[in-house]
């Protein structure tokens, strides 16, 4: 009916595992990839898929940019956007934000109206099939978000979809 003492310590471990472990709550692949395809999806394109070259990019990247915690962009090989913020800022709350630009974009004109919308643009680009994210704490405790996207999208003078 008792527990012996080596099962009795196993459930404490696990139990003080379960305390400091950190939650990736709203953090993972997958949570980048549900808004963002959610968002492609709204207007028809196809969904992204994860690209774990992509995200090894945006985890090297990012975490460059953690001492400064300094929003500027990389001119590198993908598509990028980026975001910083403070508290528990998540992989999703950095996604919200860019998709939460679509009410500037204007599809007949093709341009930005009230606003800045070519987060929203590259999140939504019909040739941009893979995704890689990642997030940091800076040293100042913010956290910085960069998401790049295969192929580059924002091409001057095409739609997104």
């Amino acid at each position: 009916m008792g527990l012996c003492k080596r099962e009795l310590a196993l459930i404490c471990f696990i139990g003080i595992l379960a305390l400091v472990h950190p939650s990736h709550a709203q953090n993972s692949q997958q949570d980048y990839l549900d808004v963002h395809n959610a968002a492609r999806a709204d207007v028809g394109v196809e969904p992204m898929t994860w690209d774990d070259n992509v995200a090894a990019y945006a985890r090297d990247y990012a975490s460059q940019r953690s001492g400064d915690c300094n929003m500027v962009h990389s001119n590198g090989p993908y598509g990028e956007n980026l975001a910083m913020g403070s508290g528990d800022f998540t992989a999703t709350d950095a996604a919200n934000l860019w998709v939460g630009e679509k009410s500037n974009y204007d599809y007949n004109s093709n341009s930005c109206v009230g606003g800045e919308c070519g987060h929203y643009t590259q999140v939504v680009w019909r040739n941009s099939v893979s995704l890689g994210c990642a997030r940091v704490q800076c040293n100042n405790g913010w956290w910085f978000v960069s998401c790049n996207y295969s192929p580059q999208g924002n091409i001057i003078g095409q739609h997104p979809y």
